[in-house]
């Protein structure tokens, strides 16, 4: 990773935020982690998410959107193809944090019985505000 898209931190809520869409990780035993700037720092072209976690032996892509899911999705699978220490072996969670999701349950269902057979990747699809626990 490129040292300017990086921030390393051990703080007990560590945020990420685009326009109204808002996710925080709690970071309660203060394990270091480091803050990744995909969109327009790591990945400068083509489809990208917003940021990458990076916590012990986990990986985790985040895309922060307005409604459109289906983008969000591409936006992930690429990011992880390109980034990821190993794309389809290594532990990962990836958000999809929303204002509005107009995507129906059983098509997320779906989205994450692909994201763990092809990626070994928890799917969150959430509005925002979400907060998630490592």
């Amino acid at each position: 990773m490129k040292d300017k898209c990086t921030q390393t931190t051990n703080n007990k809520l560590i945020v990420f935020q685009e326009n109204r869409s808002k996710l925080i990780v709690s970071n309660k035993a203060q394990i270091e982690t480091t803050k990744v700037v995909v969109d327009g720092c790591e990945i400068t072209s083509g489809l990208r998410c917003d940021f990458m976690l990076l916590a012990q032996d986990l990986e985790y892509f985040i895309e922060l959107k307005g409604q459109h899911i289906d983008h969000a999705i591409k936006q992930l699978i690429t990011t992880i193809n390109k980034l990821s220490s190993n794309p389809k072996k290594m532990k990962k969670t990836s958000f999809v944090i929303c204002t509005r999701s107009p995507i129906n349950s059983a098509s997320i269902q779906n989205l994450q019985v692909k994201f763990k057979k092809n990626f070994n990747s928890k799917l969150i699809v959430r509005s925002s505000p979400y907060k998630h626990e490592i």
